[in-house]
């Protein structure tokens, strides 16, 4: 390996903007800020809310509604 061109490397603590956890995990930067993580992501959850501010859930189930019938 060349001397000088890698970035140091740190033990850098992640944030969670959702839900305030915070853990340490190994990156070139000291300190990280996600949106979400594994503690409040649906996937890892089981827990999925659907945020539907146009009204575009029950459009959909309109127009399926009127498929299913056709």
């Amino acid at each position: 390996m060349k001397e000088g061109i890698h970035p140091k490397y740190h033990q850098a603590t992640v944030v969670c903007a959702s839900c305030h956890t915070t853990f340490t995990v190994g990156s070139t930067r000291p300190d990280l800020r996600v949106d979400v993580c594994s503690s409040c992501h649906p996937f890892f959850t089981g827990k999925q809310t659907i945020i539907d501010t146009a009204g575009q859930v029950e459009r959909f189930q309109k127009r399926l509604e009127r498929s299913s019938r056709a």
